[in-house]
């Protein structure tokens, strides 16, 4: 149908591979932040609760506030932090390996439940000193919270996202609280140092910490989640696939990747146009909606050739992670705990099978796996 398409409502999807990087790379493409959503005439689909609280964090900023706050995180994942998070990254996967191993002595187990989403919340919350036992809590309301960032939530949906959004404002501001009570040799302590130096006004330090402690929180739940379950689930697919990596490990990296451009965590990103322009032929008016397909741009032809075929040996290019400005801030960690795990799992598990296949939740933007059961 073309690299733009029309949607049913006023906005376009956007298809092609080039295209797609285009808008996600380029100045004239900026988030729906609030200026953009004070010109819109549906008003109550903007003032929901949930998007606003969604629309205060950085994936939702533009220039120069959005520079301002991801300079203050600097390279949150560069190379030492992931040699320095390597280890307990590992710690965490064989002690959630060692659970799954307990379970399937009496028959099938959940690995959604067990493994994908247990993982990276055990490494985001111990990395920023989450106490554990408020994981599933954490869990829970990340899952309701993110039917705000849908293409078209409903009212009922909203309500939800709403209830969800204020409990995670409740827990993020008391754990700042506490964390300025007692600080310590973590890297919520330093965003806390930077912040009370960079902005004297306390209370708006304050707000602009809990942004960015929540965000980077629930940012690195459902997707790195879904990432796993997927990797599981699709390598398993195909008789002979599993085994044949295991007997290649230096494979691995290339079949986290291809999970990644096969079936990305996240299908749908937004972005509007700063001016009148022109994409692939198109005219698209400012202050119109484009919505990037990330699962249509990696399965481009003219891009990846055989799109639709699983294959670890391709060394294809996706755009899973974004780019631009916006670059996905939690790649780098994503494919840590991804490539952990799967190493893990091939050597522990070498006859590890599918036994009922995933269960999605019915979304269109985030993707989540809610349950997969695996024996072996």
């Amino acid at each position: 149908m073309g690299d733009v398409v029309r949607a049913p409502w006023d906005a376009y999807f956007v298809t092609g591979y080039d295209t797609c990087s285009e808008v996600l790379r380029g100045r004239d493409w900026l988030a729906p932040d609030f200026a953009w959503q004070e010109r819109q005439a549906d008003t109550e689909r903007w003032d929901a609760v949930a998007t606003r609280e969604m629309t205060k964090t950085l994936s939702r900023l533009n220039a120069p506030e959005h520079t301002c706050q991801r300079r203050s995180l600097g390279n949150l994942f560069d190379r030492s932090t992931i040699q320095r998070l390597t280890p307990q990254v590992e710690a965490h996967v064989t002690r959630l390996l060692d659970e799954l191993a307990d379970k399937l002595r009496w028959g099938e187990a959940d690995f959604v439940s067990t493994v994908s989403e247990q993982l990276p919340i055990s490494t985001i919350g111990s990395w920023l000193g989450i106490p554990p036992e408020d994981y599933p809590h954490i869990l829970e309301i990340t899952h309701n919270q993110v039917h705000a960032q849908e293409l078209l939530p409903t009212r009922s949906e909203l309500n939800v996202s709403a209830e969800a959004t204020l409990r995670l404002r409740r827990y993020f501001t008391e754990l700042l609280r506490q964390r300025r009570a007692n600080p310590g040799n973590d890297v919520l302590t330093g965003w806390i140092h930077h912040w009370d130096a960079a902005e004297p006004d306390r209370e708006k330090a304050d707000e602009i910490l809990y942004r960015l402690t929540m965000f980077v929180t629930i940012a690195s739940l459902e997707t790195t989640a879904t990432l796993l379950s997927a990797m599981v689930g699709l390598l398993l697919g195909e008789p002979g696939r599993w085994e044949w990596l295991a007997e290649h490990p230096g494979h691995i990296d290339a079949a986290v990747d291809e999970v990644l451009r096969y079936d990305p965590p996240i299908q749908i990103n937004t972005r509007v146009a700063a001016e009148d322009t022109v994409l692939a032929g198109v005219p698209v008016a400012k202050d119109s909606m484009v919505h990037v397909l990330y699962g249509a741009a990696n399965h481009d032809p003219r891009r990846n050739e055989d799109p639709d075929a699983f294959d670890i040996e391709r060394s294809g290019t996706h755009l899973t992670f974004g780019g631009g400005v916006h670059y996905c801030l939690g790649a780098a960690l994503a494919r840590l705990e991804a490539r952990t795990l799967l190493t893990q799992l091939l050597k522990r598990f070498p006859t590890l099978r599918v036994a009922t296949p995933p269960a999605y939740a019915s979304r269109l933007v985030f993707r989540r796996v809610v349950s997969m059961g695996v024996a072996i």
